[in-house]
């Protein structure tokens, strides 16, 4: 398939990542629910969708970004076109992005792949004979390339791709932190202390300096007072070294399709990575523009189109049945 070229009238960073938001699915998919019971005691709701067609060619398991849902723009269509190629569709909520704050002190994170882990197991336990795959944006783009590398020839998953993944948390948060992308900080840290808040409200508090996570104004004070300590990191900085996936890159042995704008308002450039960085499975489908999970084109110039409802299909559909 041809590489992302954006219109002339569509160019820009922000108006890539924006657009989106305007360019949505007429209809919604009808997802059918489920509720995984964790092992912590803590759960992640799920949403199915059936492939069209009597067999699915393979599952793919959607995961999306930070705060994000079944209902996150880049999702519906997605799940609609995967659907219509003979995919059965699996999307998991991170942990209180469901709409119900969880059980548990600890929320989700960068790096986190442990609900990752236990969704394909069960996945694999309930259908051994059907290939799995992955797609992850964002944050879960980060989280699935980091559980890739860290599985090397055991994870289980026939294909992967990861959708404007971080790679370097720390130059990530350096870079939102900048110009008119921190706006997009300012609405993320807005939403995750709401999230924190609720999850107080159900829990009856949690281990965190709270005065300091209501005045959070930034990714990096946000994630010194909160994610930090809910989750076992000695501080920020440990937190983004460990969590980001950039390191696994070369350890990764499943075929993986990553796909990056260089103008990402979320990501520095000096985060992305070069392709002696990463594994011998690794595409790196690295344009140009694109923003962040935008790829709006438009092959006439006039009529726009989610390229990414296109490209990850027919990757994903490049691999022969068993």
């Amino acid at each position: 398939m041809t590489p992302f070229h954006p219109p002339l009238w569509l160019r820009g960073a922000h108006a890539q990542t924006l657009a989106p938001y305007f360019v949505r699915p007429r209809t919604r998919p009808p997802w059918r629910p489920e509720r995984l019971e964790l092992a912590d005691g803590d759960f992640a709701d799920l949403a199915h969708l059936a492939a069209a067609g009597d067999d699915a060619r393979a599952r793919v398991c959607l995961f999306h970004g930070l705060e994000g849902s079944v209902e996150s723009h880049y999702i519906g269509g997605l799940a609609t076109a995967l659907a219509r190629e003979g995919f059965a569709v699996t999307l998991m909520h991170l942990r209180g992005c469901s709409g119900e704050p969880n059980r548990l002190p600890r929320a989700y994170h960068s790096g986190d792949t442990g609900d990752m882990r236990a969704l394909f197991a069960t996945l694999r336990e309930r259908e051994p004979q059907q290939p799995l795959m992955a797609v992850g944006f964002s944050l879960s783009g980060n989280a699935l390339l980091k559980y890739l590398g860290e599985a090397g020839a055991d994870a289980g998953i026939e294909r992967a791709v990861a959708v404007s993944v971080p790679f370097d948390l720390a130059i990530a948060a350096g870079r939102i932190d900048q110009g008119f992308s921190r706006l997009y900080q300012a609405h993320f840290v807005r939403r995750m202390q709401a999230s924190t808040h609720a999850r107080i409200a159900r829990t009856g508090g949690l281990p965190i300096a709270t005065a300091r996570m209501a005045a959070a104004r930034t990714f990096r004070e946000f994630d010194d007072a909160v994610t930090a300590p809910l989750h076992g990191f000695a501080g920020v900085d440990d937190y983004y070294t460990r969590a980001s996936c950039r390191p696994w890159l070369a350890r990764i042995e499943c075929p993986t399709l990553v796909v990056h704008a260089r103008d990402d308002p979320f990501v520095g450039r000096d985060a992305v990575p070069a392709p002696f960085e990463a594994g011998p499975g690794v595409e790196l489908a690295i344009s140009e523009r694109g923003g962040h999970v935008g790829f709006i084109a438009a092959d006439d110039g006039v009529r726009p189109y989610r390229w990414l409802n296109r490209r990850i299909p027919a990757w994903l559909a490049a691999v022969p049945p068993p």
